[in-house]
């Protein structure tokens, strides 16, 4: 399975997440990531803020409700055998 390996700005730990899915709106790249390779875990939005001839990614949490609802409906129709669930603490 792909991985994504973030670096936080502040100098923290890296983080690795797994690649479920991804896809292209609007000429940006979303990507659905959880943190667990097997089983359920914990997923993220993440949309690529980088430009095609920058050397790395630059991703950000998709947090605006709007964008979030809009990629996450896309994300369940091509991923048909997963359940996205808003996590009730952001309600």
């Amino acid at each position: 399975m792909e991985t994504i390996t973030l670096i936080p700005e502040d100098g923290g730990c890296p983080v690795e997440f797994y690649v479920l899915e991804e896809t292209t709106v609007g000429g940006r790249d979303y990507f659905l990531v959880t943190d667990a390779e097997d089983g359920d875990g914990e997923a993220l939005i993440l949309k690529d803020m980088s430009e095609k001839e920058d050397a790395e990614a630059l991703f950000v949490v998709v947090s605006d409700d709007n964008e979030l609802e809009a990629v996450a409906d896309i994300f369940a129709g091509l991923m048909e055998d997963v359940s996205l669930q808003k996590d009730e603490k952001d309600i």
